[in-house]
């Protein structure tokens, strides 16, 4: 029997930016690529790739912004896990960038957009680190009142996603 240990890795964003995370391959390649394939998505995206490679054991890190580089390196070092990639950006939302990122080639898997708290679930056998899910915000507590239907779709309209 093979012992499997788990951990919850809590991402570190203090100031609530939108973060990506996911799993690809050909690190080398990949981290500088998946950040160049985000600046031509949204001009002016303020972003950070990292991402970490198994041989020879280290996070790779590229972006425009020192703060959110320096995020995006020591998240990316705590999950640990092989070609799992962190990417934490600003001027931007995850729908404006996550068809870019499934369509690269080196991204096999997207666990996570989102700006809420998140919680990496993290499996660690003799071999290495595995991604296990993402806990994503909190737990829901009940279905949407009409209401707050009404003041969804508002928030909608008010950042720009509506069709006149």
């Amino acid at each position: 029997m093979v012992k499997i240990d788990l951990e919850r890795v809590e991402v570190k964003n203090p100031e609530g930016k939108q973060v990506i995370i996911g799993q690809g391959n050909f690190t080398i390649f990949a981290c500088d690529d998946i950040f160049r394939a985000l600046l031509t998505a949204v001009p002016g995206i303020r972003c950070a790739v990292a991402m970490n490679e198994a041989a020879p054991r280290l996070t790779r890190v590229t972006g425009n912004d020192d703060t959110l580089k320096q995020l995006a390196g020591e998240n990316c070092l705590r999950i640990g896990a092989s070609h799992t990639f962190f990417i934490i950006f600003d001027n931007a939302f995850p729908i404006n960038v996550l068809n870019v990122l499934k369509l690269h080639p080196a991204v096999a898997n997207i666990y996570a957009a989102s700006a809420n708290p998140l919680e990496v679930i993290v499996g660690e056998t003799e071999l290495g680190r595995a991604v296990l899910g993402v806990v994503d915000g909190t737990a829901v507590s009940r279905i949407e009142r009409e209401e707050e239907k009404k003041e969804r779709r508002e928030l909608c309209i008010k950042l720009g996603y509506y069709v006149d």
